[in-house]
């Protein structure tokens, strides 16, 4: 026991202290996520978890880097309002070069405590497009005579109707809000909201739209070592060096929803739910086409929810479906085919109510479907109606109408070959040996005949 004692006194303890000395006392976890695309549900939901886990480990800093052409309202607010919630500093960097923050991403740049952005980058066009009509979102004319610092002012009134100034003011009131928040150029964030102006990174530093210009992660966190940040009233000092980086990747249900959210795939997994289910519907039994079209319609109505969609739209598609269907029901040379095609094609192109960029459904896919829909219920429901309307061959049903002959001369009852089987038969008047004969009924194993017209 003196030995063990005096070999961990000896040995382990010094060993142990060096190597505490060594190792740095508490380095810093830097928590990145990475969000590429249009800002949907699935990106949202994405942040959100990567923000509370990064909470949950006690982070010291977490780093978005975002190149995004914009996206939903909804998802970007619910992005912005975990940022202002957070208790750990978020840096939001547009980056690698070549990206963009734009529209919704400008939003969520400014509402960062640390916003930065890499060379050949660009932020803003920020107006809410989605509620603007086609030639709304241009700026009004400068007024002749009008002096340049004049006419870079935001318009007071900006041009649409009042739904579309409505959402312009509420918007630009927001960025605001956000700017006097991180003490960032609030002017230029009105008028990338007004005006659709957009900024390079150098340009964006200069005006203090935001903090700092940094080639890459690794020269993010450098210029981020020592920095003081503003936190619910406190100031933290970051301290980023030997940080130990953690990039977080996207899980199978962000990717998920990232592939169930995009306007396309929602769009075929809604009508491969409804054909899957007229199919069901008019094959009673198949099982396969009713279960898989129930699970994607379900998926695709899901998608479809947290959409701006316009229910018009949907409408037409559902009519255009039903007429192309009746052309198979009730054949009208075309009339209400071309009419069901014309219905789903003006339907699905006013199904997704926005022009965000990515958010629209393109006529690559439209025109695809629609001629499949078109062949799908000409063809294929058209054949299945014919196959109902064939006669039976197998089964109970099938004997009627089956013809024979008789084998013994029999007064009311006898025996009877029938389909390469001997039967047992009645009949209401005398037949003779070798006379033909049709069945008329079935009662368990004997059949009513009569005899064909001639015997």
């Amino acid at each position: 026991m003196a030995n063990l004692l005096r070999f961990l006194s000896r040995f382990l303890l010094p060993a142990c202290l060096i190597l505490g000395l060594a190792a740095p006392a508490g380095a810093a976890m830097v928590r990145v996520l990475t969000v590429e695309g249009a800002i949907s549900p699935g990106s949202a939901d994405y942040l959100l978890r990567g923000i509370d886990k990064a909470i949950e480990e006690q982070a010291h800093l977490i780093v978005i880097e975002m190149d995004t052409p914009g996206g939903l309202d909804t998802a970007m607010r619910d992005i912005i309002k975990a940022i202002l919630a957070s208790p750990v500093p978020v840096a939001t960097s547009v980056s690698p070069r070549g990206a963009r923050a734009a529209s919704a991403g400008t939003y969520i740049l400014y509402a960062s405590h640390i916003a930065a952005m890499a060379p050949a980058t660009n932020l803003g066009a920020a107006t809410p497009v989605e509620l603007v009509p086609a030639g709304g979102d241009k700026p009004a004319p400068d007024k002749p005579g009008a002096s340049p610092p004049e006419a870079a002012k935001p318009a007071d009134a900006p041009p649409g109707d009042a739904k579309m100034r409505k959402a312009v003011h509420d918007a630009a009131a927001y960025i605001r809000g956000l700017a006097e928040l991180r003490g960032r150029n609030a002017e230029w964030a009105e008028r990338a909201v007004r005006e659709a102006v957009s900024l390079p990174a150098s340009e964006a530093l200069e005006l203090k739209v935001i903090d700092l210009v940094a080639t890459g992660l690794d020269d993010l966190l450098k210029q981020l070592n020592g920095r003081v940040v503003k936190m619910n009233g406190e100031t933290v000092t970051l301290d980023t060096t030997n940080a130990t980086i953690e990039r977080v990747q996207p899980d199978w249900r962000s990717r998920l929803l990232a592939v169930i959210g995009d306007p396309g795939i929602a769009y075929i997994l809604m009508l491969l739910g409804i054909y899957g289910l007229i199919y069901e519907f008019s094959n009673p039994g198949m099982l396969f086409p009713g279960v898989v079209g129930g699970i994607c319609l379900l998926l695709g109505l899901f998608a479809l929810q947290v959409m701006p969609i316009n229910y018009v739209g949907l409408a037409l598609i559902m009519l255009g479906i039903v007429l192309m269907i009746s052309e198979a029901f009730m054949p009208s040379f075309g009339a209400l085919g071309l009419g069901g095609i014309v219905a789903f094609v003006i339907g699905s192109v006013m199904l997704i109510d926005t022009d965000v960029p990515g958010y629209g459904i393109p006529w690559a896919l439209i025109i695809p479907v629609a001629v499949a829909s078109g062949l799908f219920s000409f063809f294929v429901v058209g054949m299945a109606i014919k196959a109902r309307a064939r006669p039976v061959v197998t089964g109970a049903e099938e004997m009627i109408g089956a013809t024979g002959e008789i084998l013994d001369d029999m007064e009311h009852e006898g025996w009877a070959h029938i389909h390469g089987e001997r039967w047992r038969v009645r009949s209401k008047v005398p037949l003779k040996r070798g006379g033909r004969v049709r069945v008329r009924a079935r009662h368990d194993l004997i059949l009513d005949v009569d005899p064909l017209q001639g015997e």
